[in-house]
């Protein structure tokens, strides 16, 4: 229908600015600019619609009211700028993530998902433990996209809107071995489950603040990390029959926790903190793993790395791998890195440095594919060994 390609055509121009199709650009007029409202337009646009007494503008798509000083910097878009260079184009992200060269291990790029029109700034990414689907979520129309083994789309599900099954920001996404998935909305601050034909079958929303990861358990519970909170819950539902049995606190204190992993054989739970920004250097992060008696039984942060390894690393995404080992996403150096088992933690063996522009999402499915999820070029790039 001509209304449904006008959408796909409104997410595809993601990148120019909706009132004067001009591109976003870093600075100066073309700068992207977030309204209140959470619309977003170039500082040009609400130059020209805020007037010459700059009083108060109209969102030209939603009417709501603000003034000029109500606006701020989109961040999303810049950094998706940033990872576009100057050339600015996807087709040049594209062209270079396509090279993705081989790892010490022996990792091979086998697989290519999605991209740009398919998927749409991508958050996280899990894969079903028995039939070897992969659950995305993202920010398009419908925000669950779940590619089958082939790498087909099977299906999309979660639409955004206001109902209490709708998903208004999906964070992360998991899959529990009975085929449910999980799903953290930062919108409503709730954690929704599905079935794999995108039916709703239970919403939380009791007590959380802003549930941010989180990952499946073999027994098929979810632990959940609240980024507000600074906590870690253990969620327990019959998600078949859609009731929940137990959703309990499990850790607190924590700083900003988001992706968290469990240990498919210790029950190991692994979390990356987001600590504060210090200055105008970016923040650093720190893994903390806990036995599976949430006991901490390591930790690392940027700085005590910093006195290992040559980089700074800034982990967005975490795994463990079959053996036991940590796995993370690293942005700053647009890798993804082993950490060893919690025992040895940490080694550092990069196991893929090329071919990535900005890894968020990690997952290995159940042949011991490793999945990431690669938003600067909105892919799920599936690396096996060769």
């Amino acid at each position: 229908s001509a209304g449904m390609a006008a959408e796909d055509e409104a997410e595809l121009s993601l990148l120019e600015c909706r009132v004067c199709f001009e591109p976003y650009g870093p600075d100066g007029q073309r700068r992207p600019l977030n309204l209140p409202c959470g619309h977003v337009l170039c500082r040009g646009c609400v130059g020209a619609l805020a007037g010459a007494e700059r009083q108060r503008l109209e969102c030209p798509f939603c009417r709501r009211q603000c003034g000029p000083a109500e606006t701020s910097a989109c961040r999303p878009l810049l950094q998706l700028l940033e990872l576009l260079g100057p050339a600015g184009g996807l087709a040049s992200a594209l062209g270079r993530s396509g090279g993705a060269a081989a790892a010490p291990a022996g990792l091979g790029l086998r697989r290519c998902l999605g991209g740009w029109g398919w998927l749409v700034n991508p958050t996280g990414v899990a894969a079903c433990p028995g039939s070897g689907r992969l659950a995305v979520a993202h920010d398009g129309k419908k925000r669950i996209h779940v590619f089958g083994p082939g790498g087909f789309c099977l299906g999309r599900f979660g639409e955004r809107g206001p109902a209490s099954n709708d998903i208004k920001y999906a964070l992360d996404v998991a899959v529990t071995p009975d085929g449910h998935v999980v799903v953290t909305d930062g919108g409503d601050c709730s954690v929704k489950a599905f079935d794999f034909d995108g039916r709703g079958v239970l919403a939380v929303r009791e007590g959380f603040c802003l549930p941010w990861g989180l990952d499946a358990t073999p027994e098929s519970a979810v632990i959940v990390t609240d980024s507000e909170a600074g906590a870690l819950y253990r969620l327990a539902a019959d998600f078949p029959r859609g009731e929940l049995q137990k959703c309990q606190m499990i850790r607190s204190r924590l700083v900003s926790p988001r992706a968290v992993a469990v240990c498919r054989t210790s029950g190991a739970v692994v979390v990356i903190e987001h600590l504060k920004a210090l200055g105008a250097s970016k923040g650093s992060t720190r893994l903390k793993i806990f036995s599976a008696e949430m006991d901490l039984i390591g930790q690392m942060d940027s700085f005590g790395l910093n006195l290992v390894f040559p980089t700074r690393i800034c982990a967005t995404a975490v795994a463990f791998d079959k053996e036991g080992r940590v796995i993370v996403t690293d942005v700053c150096s647009q890798a993804v890195i082993c950490l060893g088992k919690p025992e040895e933690f940490p080694t550092f063996n990069p196991l893929i440095s090329h071919g990535l522009s900005y890894p968020v999402g990690l997952t290995y499915t159940a042949d011991n594919s490793l999945v990431v999820l690669d938003s600067g070029d909105h892919s799920v790039k599936v690396y096996s060994s060769t």
